[in-house]
């Protein structure tokens, strides 16, 4: 058994089985899979099997394309059946909110390649008439996906690599993972069979390997102690029953007809397809239970768990609505088996937390479905430094360290019911809340916010009054707090408002190091001191990884400020940078100073008016003046008896200020701008209508403009970029040129709906892009939105086409910060 290779790949479900495969076919030739038990007798084993291209999330869905295509593929390589039913899925709709739901999946799917097909109540009943198909309103039908037999698919990927070159070697255990300086030397145990447990052996070799992989299904925790790090991926128990034959289907199938498709009724929490002359139930109930909490019981192997019937009657008679004949079938086998989940449902594929060359594939709740395209784009990561699509959204350090057991738990409960929830864009979930609040929280809620979660975070999204109920104000178009939104919007335009922004990510990086570290690590140049710009740090491929405002506070002193829903995953990148960088720059200090400082952002016209009435100084009518306190700098100012570190920026496009103050002091300075603010009519505001203004202006926000599919350049930002200097990706970044660009459209479109940034742009037949971000616009009173188009369509006054609730709406390419373009109103003098 070798014991030096390139990659080792821990875990033989079928996830790990085609991260073994797609490194081999990208050019790894030494790469070696352990499992500890037999290939597929995790998760993989007791998988329903089937292939839902569905997925709102942007990346998962080319991940789920990428397998429905690739397993189509693996008879011709191999020569084994993979058991691939191309029988299509068809996602049935009981009311217009899941049509909206469709008809906002599908754009998305458009901008994915993914092809689908709308079906009327009467055509599902014509072609499939076993369906009670009266109380329907429609289907959304995708005919190139399936269900496969999870066993034979992993075989199938097995024998590719194999045939490519990789080792799999069953019945090891890897034990411990030791960072030597240059490679991981895992220590690997044999398991032997004892009394039917799988159990360790006196045999143990130490594996030394330059990249390792995680992809340890349901024993996730076990691997996340073993290196010393967290992953949130805890599995919640599954039921699905097979039936025994029914008569009217075989009667159907005896005809001639095709198999039924799967069958998935959202609104009944369920899915069923055919099997043998049966069929096959499966649901996503409330109250299934999470399990393994800290680990797999070493007895538990291929093993299930006790049926709870009763969990499921609810989705058994509606079944039985949906498909009459199959009441008389009797239960012919059951299944509850672990399925490993995550909070928000995506897996975490991606670089371990603040470890070098561990990589993370965990938490995969679809994982048949999602195994093919994660082997493939992570091979990418691996190999040529970056995938060809953003996989920021899966990155294993979306939780930070906050995140514990419990939460993650409870979570994934919460994640597994509400997978056929209506997944409004809109949607908040409640489990877990609150849980990381800043000071202000109680004042804020007194006050109608109506809150988010961003990491973990409590933010407001808007205000409403008493009695509002932010639940049934959700929607597909424009929701019950849309009006809120506006009103919030046009205060800052108009007057002044107040916006919370704690939970924003904040560094200080300091030391004799500091200054040429990050004169490297960033595309702009430094600040001077008591300045500030933006500026971004890149991938190796030259793509954009992390947005930073950097404030100087002082020669080698730093303070750096970047998304707050992105808090882990930017200083990860920022330390493992650091500790690569240090020995050639000398000593830089790193500190997460997040929970030390709270963040108001107030801005409007009148904002200057606020802060005049509470700053305190020797000479109070200049201080906030642009002599005093230009544009885009710093200023330690007193508010009252609060000290706060203030930043002439606001993300709104107004005049205004970041007010960076001491965290214990925020109470104290929330009371002092709100009564200041009486006066002004000082409006509090929430983080949509904020979202909305930010367009006007065209800023790009990272996680939807800005990421790593896309250089700095071609977001259209070259002002940030300091061409003259040499910085991390430069070349990467250059060599990539402009493959589609970042514009700004208003958008006339329905009356009663806005773009969420997930839309496809057309350009008369022909779709040339997609929105990455929308909302509406108070200035211009009509639709707003930002996306990527080729760059011979990147012209200001270019007509295109929105496709929004399955129609193509008006659109037009405009200026860049269409509202107030000169940025006079940002600079106006008091």
């Amino acid at each position: 058994m070798k014991t030096q290779v390139k990659a080792l790949v821990v875990g033989g479900g079928a996830v790990g089985t085609s991260i073994a495969y797609h490194l081999a076919k990208a050019g790894w030739d030494d790469v070696m899979l352990l499992e500890r038990d037999e290939l597929t007798s995790g998760s993989t084993w007791h998988a329903a099997g089937l292939l839902p291209l569905f997925n709102m999330s942007y990346a998962t869905t080319h991940i789920h394309k990428y397998s429905v295509d690739f397993y189509k593929t693996l008879e011709e390589e191999t020569g084994l059946n993979a058991g691939f039913a191309v029988v299509g899925n068809l996602r049935m709709a009981q009311t217009q909110a899941r049509m909206d739901e469709y008809m906002l999946y599908a754009s998305t799917a458009e901008t994915c390649d993914v092809p689908y097909v709308w079906m009327t109540p009467d055509e599902i009943k014509a072609k499939w008439p076993l369906i009670r198909t009266e109380d329907l309103k429609g289907a959304l039908y995708h005919h190139t996906d399936g269900y496969i037999n999870p066993a034979d698919v992993t075989q199938a990927m097995a024998k590719g690599a194999r045939q490519r070159g990789v080792m799999i070697e069953r019945k090891w255990q890897a034990d411990a993972f030791h960072w030597n300086g240059d490679a991981w030397d895992v220590t690997c145990t044999k398991m032997v069979e004892k009394g039917g447990n799988l159990v360790p052996s006196d045999e143990q070799i130490v594996i030394t390997a330059e990249h390792v992989v995680t992809a340890s299904g349901n024993h996730a925790q076990t691997t996340a102690k073993k290196l010393g790090i967290k992953i949130p991926a805890i599995p919640v128990e599954h039921q699905f029953i097979v039936m025994d034959k029914d008569p009217a289907l075989e009667a159907f199938r005896a005809e001639g007809n095709v198999e039924h498709p799967v069958v998935r009724d959202a609104d009944a929490q369920s899915y069923v397809r055919e099997e043998r002359g049966g069929w096959i139930l499966g649901v996503y109930e409330k109250g299934a239970p999470a399990c393994f909490e800290y680990g797999v019981p070493d007895s538990f192997r291929a093993d299930l768990f006790p049926l709870d019937l009763e969990r499921i009657e609810e989705q058994y008679m509606a079944m039985i609505h949906r498909i009459p004949s199959c009441e008389e079938s009797g239960l012919k086998d059951d299944f509850n088996g672990p399925i490993c989940y995550t909070p928000d449902g995506n897996p975490l594929v991606g670089p371990a937390p603040g470890l070098t060359n561990m990589w993370l594939a965990e938490g995969f709740s679809f994982g048949i479905t999602a195994a093919g395209g994660t082997g493939y784009y992570l091979a990418q990561m691996m190999v040529e430094g970056e995938a060809e699509i953003d996989m920021a959204s899966l990155d294993p350090k979306r939780y930070g360290d906050w995140m514990t057991t419990e939460y993650a738990a409870r979570k994934n409960e919460e994640c597994y019911d509400h997978v056929y929830i209506l997944h409004h864009p809109d949607e908040e979930r409640p489990a877990c809340r609150p849980l990381r609040t800043s000071p202000a929280y109680d004042r804020q809620e007194a006050r109608g916010a109506q809150f988010g979660q961003v990491n973990g975070w409590e933010r407001p999204n808007y205000y409403a009054p008493e009695g509002f109920n932010d639940e049934e104000s959700r929607s597909f178009r424009r929701g019950g707090w849309w009006q809120y939104a506006v009103d919030e919007a046009k205060a800052i335009r108009e007057g002044v408002g107040l916006i919370d922004a704690t939970a924003f990510a904040k560094h200080r990086i300091s030391g004799p190091g500091a200054t040429a570290f990050l004169d490297w690590f960033t595309t702009n140049k430094l600040p001077k001191v008591g300045r500030i710009n933006l500026t971004y740090a890149l991938t190796a491929a030259g793509t954009t990884r992390t947005e930073y405002t950097i404030v100087r506070v002082a020669e080698d002193d730093y303070y750096l400020v970047s998304a707050g829903a992105w808090h882990a995953y930017d200083e990860d990148y920022l330390y493992k940078a650091i500790m690569e960088k240090e020995p050639e720059f000398g000593r830089i200090n790193e500190e997460d100073v997040t929970t030390k400082w709270g963040v108001f952002a107030i801005a409007g016209p009148k904002s200057r008016d606020v802060l005049a009435e509470v700053i305190k100084d020797a000479d109070p009518a200049t201080a906030l003046s642009n002599k005093r306190f230009p544009w885009l700098s710093m200023r330690n100012i007193e508010l009252g008896m609060c000290p706060v570190r203030t930043i002439r920026v606001a993300y709104t496009g107004e005049l205004g200020w970041e007010l960076h103050h001491p965290i214990e002091m925020q109470n104290y300075l929330f009371d002092l701008l709100e009564k200041a603010g009486e006066k002004h009519g000082m409006k509090l505001v929430g983080a949509r209508a904020q979202n909305w203004l930010r367009q006007e202006k065209s800023y790009r926000a990272f996680g939807t403009e800005l990421g790593r599919d896309a250089t700095p350049l071609e977001a259209d930002l070259p002002r940030f970029v300091d061409l003259s200097k040499d910085f991390h990706g430069k070349a990467e970044m250059e060599a990539k040129g402009i493959r589609s660009q970042c514009v700004t459209l208003l958008i006339d479109g329905p009356d009663d709906a806005d773009p969420w940034g997930r839309e496809a742009l057309y350009h008369g037949e022909t779709r040339v892009g997609r929105l990455t971000s929308g909302g509406y616009s108070v200035a211009f009173g009509k639709s707003i939105g930002m996306g990527y188009v080729t760059p011979d369509l990147a012209i200001v006054g270019t007509k295109l086409k929105v496709k929004m609730l399955d129609q193509l709406w008006d659109a037009q390419i405009v200026e860049d910060s269409p509202y107030d373009p000169q940025n006079a109103r940002i600079r106006v003098d008091g």
